[in-house]
């Protein structure tokens, strides 16, 4: 394996983050805290209490999680999308290469930058509400799991997007919905009985749900069925670009 490739794709895209530093990281974590601010006090007056934790310590491993899973899909599809935009995606096809030294270039610079997103937010949830992580080795392994898988996810809708429409539609349609509606705000128990199950449908409940066991030892489901969660579309994710560049799908066209 080539280490001086892949170093080399990796500093290109975080030297993009830091000529990008305001879109990057500040208006995601000015927008967190505006989250902290409206649920957190508004809502929070109301529901002082979920399973003994208050409400808005409650919300911190959510809306970490949401940040976690845009931030990780949008940078890492933007970070494929351009080089095909521009044309430059060829001299990366003939340069000596191998795929995967390409795909931990990009895949693990995008999973970087949301992961020290991820942090500068728990840092900033510090100021607003008290937090307890029990386990802190199981938070760091679903923030590091999470932040690979949909870095994968979001490499593959770099390489199927031919529009800045597409690149978009995903992650404002599908992800961040997906995310507000996987108990990010309120714990799967609170609702009817219908919509419990209707809920375990949501993969993105599996994630939040185990992300806040991590702090308070509190799970809509088994700790153990979302790390497999987690795992088999980390495998799915990987089968699929395995599938894209053996077939040059969307990359020699």
């Amino acid at each position: 394996m080539n280490i001086h490739s892949i170093l080399a794709i990796y500093r290109f895209e975080m030297a993009r983050t830091r000529r990008t530093l305001l879109q990057s990281v500040v208006a995601p974590v000015i927008t967190t805290a505006l989250y902290f601010v409206v649920f957190g006090a508004a809502i929070g007056s109301r529901i002082e209490e979920i399973n003994g934790v208050p409400y808005g310590a409650f919300i911190v491993p959510g809306l970490i999680m949401l940040s976690l899973l845009t931030q990780s899909v949008t940078n890492a599809a933007f970070g494929i999308y351009f080089p095909k935009f521009t044309g430059t995606i060829y001299e990366l096809l003939t340069a000596p290469v191998s795929m995967w030294e390409a795909v931990i270039g990009y895949v693990g610079a995008a999973a970087t930058k949301s992961l020290m997103l991820a942090v500068i937010i728990l840092i900033t949830a510090t100021f607003f509400v008290e937090l307890r992580i029990a386990h802190p080795l199981v938070m760091v392994l679903f923030l590091v799991l999470t932040a690979v898988s949909f870095s994968l996810f979001g490499f593959i809708i770099g390489i199927w997007a031919d529009n800045f429409e597409k690149l978009q539609l995903i992650p404002l349609l599908i992800i961040t919905p997906l995310v507000f509606l996987g108990g990010t705000f309120y714990s799967v128990d609170m609702l009817p009985p219908a919509w419990q199950t209707l809920s375990l449908l949501n993969p993105v409940l599996y994630l939040v749900s185990g992300f806040r066991w991590s702090f308070y030892e509190l799970a809509d489901v088994s700790i153990f069925v979302s790390l497999g969660m987690v795992g088999l579309f980390l495998i799915v994710c990987m089968t699929a670009v395995w599938w894209i560049f053996k077939t040059g799908y969307h990359l020699r066209s």
